[in-house]
């Protein structure tokens, strides 16, 4: 009798701890879904996790202080990959436009620089005759 009950609460501990941990409800929905396909690719038996929190989103003109309050929620394996990704692709789309819009810049002063030295080239061709007939005047 007492080999029975310690069976039966071995058993009661394994199912509950199955239950909590939902490892038993995965493999459970696990049987009920179709069989997967070659195609498919490989199946590791986790769902996906599930976001907790709200997407973590930059600011459209993000400050070295924004990157700084960047937080990301935890998963199995660290921090979420889909949220770390979106991060990224936001940086990496915004400094591509700031990069653009300073070489713009850069075309833009190096035009005003070129018309700049023209005009001073102008007035250096000019501003001989002008002495000249300023000294004839005089």
């Amino acid at each position: 009798m007492s080999f029975f009950l310690v069976f039966l609460a071995i058993v009661l501990i394994g199912a509950t701890a199955l239950i909590g941990t939902d490892l038993g409800a995965g493999m459970l929905r696990r049987k009920r879904t179709r069989a997967p396909r070659a195609r498919d690719g490989f199946k590791d038996g986790f769902d996906e996790p599930v976001a907790s929190l709200p997407p973590v989103l930059l600011p459209a003109d993000a400050k070295p202080a924004d990157v700084d309050h960047v937080r990301f929620a935890l998963g199995l394996r660290g921090y979420r990959m889909d949220q770390v990704d979106q991060v990224l692709d936001d940086l990496r789309d915004q400094l591509a436009a700031r990069n653009a819009e300073i070489e713009g810049l850069r075309e833009q002063l190096r035009a005003r620089a070129e018309q700049l030295t023209a005009a001073e080239q102008i007035a250096a061709q000019l501003a001989p005759g002008e002495q000249t007939a300023a000294e004839d005047r005089t």
